[in-house]
C-alpha cells in the first residue's frame, strides 16, 4: 500500500519563547489571553497586560539577582502559576515545575537536586516551607501567590510584581538563552519508581509547539484543565495556545469541568482518556435514562449517511450534547494513553473531533498525533516532521519498543548520566513503550514495557490491550489486568481487578468480560476477577499507579 502524503498546516515560525511572546503582545495585544475566577468573579487579561505582568515580575527577579536561577513552582493551576512559568521561560533561567501531590520528602528531594533558588507556591504549601527551610537550604526566596506581606525569605507575589514596576525592564527584556541549553527541568512522576529530572531545552519546546501545530491546529478559546506541572498541559496546552493567540480559560477544579465548559464555552480542550471516557459514559447514561437510546442511534445513522453527500447536520441533530460542552466545542485533544476507537467514533458522530496523540515527557512531550483531516481512532497518529522513529527488536507481529530521534528529544536526566545512557543510545531515545507502525505511517501503542506480562507458555501479554476491551463494559469504571501465579509460582493466567460504578457479582463481571473479549485468543482471556471497593491510586495526570 502506498503511504499517504499527509498535508501540514502553515504555522507561524518563531525561534524562541521570547519571540513567541513578543509576537503575541504586538499582534494580539487586545485579545483576551486569560480568563479565570477570582473571588467568585471571572477576570479577563489581555495579551498586552499579560506581557506587562511578565515584564514586571521578570524585572524584579533580575533586580534581586535571579536572572539565571533555577526557579521552581508548586501548587494548583492558577493564572499566577502561568505568569511565573512564562517569566522564567523568557529569562535566562531554568523553570522547575513540581507536582503538588508528591510526598513532602519527594518535594524536598526535587528542590535540592534541581538546585532551585526561588520557589513560587500556593497557600496550601506555606506551612510546609515555613517549617522546613532547613531541609531545603538552597532556596533563598519563597514567593507566595496568596501572601499579602513580605517576611524575611517569604515574599508576596503581588508585592514582588509591584516592586518590578520600579525596576529597569530592559535588564529583563534583553536576557537571552542558548536554545540548546536547559530551559525546563521536569521531574517525571511516572506510575512507579523514583522521579527523574528531564532536561528540556528551548529548542525542544519550540520544536514541539511548531511541529505539533503542523499536524493538529487549535482555535480561539481553550479550557485549560490538566496539571501545569506536566509537560502535556504546560507545553501542548499553554504554549501552543499562546502561539495561536487563543484565550486560555483556567479551570479551577476538576469537579467543575462541566460547569466551566458551560461558563467559558471553549472551542478546544486538552484531556487524558479518563476524562473522555467519563464524558462518553455520562452522555450515554443520559440517553439511556431518557428512554431515547434507539432514536439517538437512528439519528447517528441518518447523520452519517447524509455526511457522505456533504450534508453535515451534527450540531443541529445533537444540539443537547453540544450544549453540555458549552455549545462551541470543536475539538478534544487526548494524550497520555490510547483511546478506545468506539469513544473516538462516538464524538465524531455527534460533531466533536477527538484527536488522539502520543507523547512522553522526555520528548517535550509530543511525538505524534492524529491529523485533523485523517483522524484514525485506532492509532495515535503520524509523527512530527522533526523526528525519526523506529521499532526496536520487533516480534512476529511487528511489536517492539518505540524509539525516537530528533529535535524534541531531551538533553538527558539531570545529574543521572547512568540513567541517561540507559535510554539515550546514539541519539535514539528508547521510550519504554511498546507498539508498531502500520502501513500508513501511523503509530499504534500496545502497552508499557514494564507492564508486559510473560506467561509460562512464553506468550507476551500487553495488559493495556485487554483493559481497553473491558473498559467498554458500561459499569466498569477502572480496570487493571495482572498475572496470576499457579502452584509452581509461574505466571500462568490473567486476573482483572476492577472498580465498578454499580454492584455486580464476580460471576456476572467475568461473564461480561468474556463476552467483550471473545475475539481475543485463549491465552489473553481473563480467568478470574477481583472487585475493588475503592478507586485505584492515581498520579495527578489520572494514570493508575500499578
Amino acid at each position: 500500500m502506498k503511504k499517504p502524503n499527509y498535508p501540514y498546516y502553515d504555522v507561524r515560525k518563531f525561534n524562541s519563547i521570547n519571540e513567541m511572546l513578543d509576537i503575541a503582545a504586538n499582534e494580539a495585544g487586545d485579545v483576551i489571553a486569560f480568563k479565570y475566577k477570582e473571588d467568585g468573579k471571572v477576570v479577563e487579561q489581555s495579551y498586552a497586560d499579560f506581557f506587562r505582568q511578565i515584564t514586571h515580575l521578570g524585572a524584579a527577579l533580575v533586580q534581586k539577582g535571579y536572572s539565571n536561577a533555577h526557579i521552581g513552582c508548586i501548587g494548583a493551576n492558577s493564572h499566577k502559576w502561568v505568569v511565573s512559568y512564562l517569566t522564567v521561560l523568557r529569562s535566562s533561567g531554568v523553570f522547575v515545575p513540581i507536582d503538588k501531590e508528591l510526598p513532602q520528602n519527594d518535594i524536598f528531594h526535587i528542590i535540592n537536586e534541581s538546585e532551585t533558588r526561588v520557589i513560587f507556591y500556593t497557600k496550601a504549601n506555606e506551612s510546609l516551607f515555613m517549617n522546613n527551610t532547613d531541609k531545603i537550604p538552597n532556596v533563598e526566596l519563597f514567593v507566595g501567590f496568596d501572601r499579602e506581606e513580605d517576611t524575611d525569605k517569604f515574599l508576596s507575589f503581588d508585592k514582588l510584581v509591584e516592586f518590578g514596576k520600579t525596576c529597569d525592564p530592559d535588564k529583563f527584556l534583553s536576557l537571552t538563552s542558548d536554545p540548546n541549553a536547559m530551559k525546563m527541568l521536569v521531574y517525571t512522576s511516572g506510575t512507579t519508581g523514583i522521579a527523574k529530572g528531564v532536561m528540556l531545552s528551548e529548542h525542544n519546546l519550540v520544536s514541539s509547539i511548531y511541529y505539533g501545530l503542523e499536524v493538529s491546529t487549535v482555535f480561539d478559546t481553550c479550557l485549560s484543565v490538566l496539571p501545569y506541572n506536566h509537560t502535556y498541559e504546560a507545553v501542548s496546552g499553554l504554549l501552543v495556545s499562546i502561539h495561536h493567540h487563543s484565550t486560555i480559560c483556567i479551570n479551577d477544579s476538576l469537579k467543575e469541568v462541566l460547569k466551566n465548559l458551560s461558563l467559558y464555552k471553549p472551542s478546544y480542550i486538552y484531556l487524558v482518556p479518563a476524562f473522555a471516557e467519563l464524558f462518553y459514559a455520562k452522555i450515554n447514561k443520559t440517553v439511556r435514562d431518557s428512554g431515547k437510546e434507539k432514536a439517538f442511534h437512528t439519528l447517528i445513522a441518518i447523520s452519517n449517511f447524509l455526511r457522505k453527500f456533504g450534508i453535515d447536520l451534527r450540531k443541529k441533530l445533537f444540539k443537547s450534547v453540544h450544549a453540555a460542552f458549552g455549545g462551541r466545542l470543536r475539538k478534544i485533544v487526548c494524550g497520555g494513553a490510547p483511546i478506545r476507537p468506539e469513544v473516538g467514533k462516538f464524538f465524531d458522530d455527534v460533531g466533536i473531533s477527538l484527536i488522539n496523540g502520543y507523547g512522553i515527557t522526555e520528548c517535550s512531550p509530543l511525538v505524534c498525533a492524529n491529523h485533523d483531516k485523517y483522524n484514525d481512532y485506532h492509532t495515535v497518529g503520524i509523527k512530527l516532521r522533526c523526528i525519526d522513529w523506529r521499532i526496536d527488536s520487533p516480534n512476529e507481529e511487528g511489536i517492539g519498543e518505540i524509539c525516537v530521534k530528533g529535535d524534541i528529544v531531551m538533553m538527558g536526566y539531570y545529574k543521572q548520566p547512568e540513567k541517561t545512557s540507559e535510554v539515550l543510545k546514539d541519539g535514539w531515545f528508547y521510550t519504554g513503550d511498546y507498539g508498531y507502525i502500520n502501513d500508513k505511517d501511523q503509530l499504534l501503542i500496545t502497552g508499557r514495557k514494564k507492564n508486559v506480562i510473560v506467561l509460562s507458555n512464553g506468550k507476551n501479554i500487553y495488559p493495556e490491550e485487554i483493559e481497553g476491551y473491558i473498559q467498554g463494559i458500561e459499569y466498569v469504571s477502572e480496570v487493571v489486568v495482572r498475572s496470576q501465579r499457579n502452584a509452581k509460582g509461574e505466571e500462568s493466567s490473567l486476573v482483572a481487578e476492577l472498580f465498578l460504578t454499580e454492584e455486580h457479582t464476580n460471576d456476572e463481571v467475568l461473564k461480561d468480560i468474556r463476552k467483550v473479549t471473545a475475539e481475543l485468543p485463549v491465552y489473553k482471556q481473563i480467568s478470574n476477577v477481583i472487585i475493588r471497593e475503592t478507586e485505584f491510586n492515581k498520579t495527578t495526570s489520572r494514570k493508575i499507579k500499578r
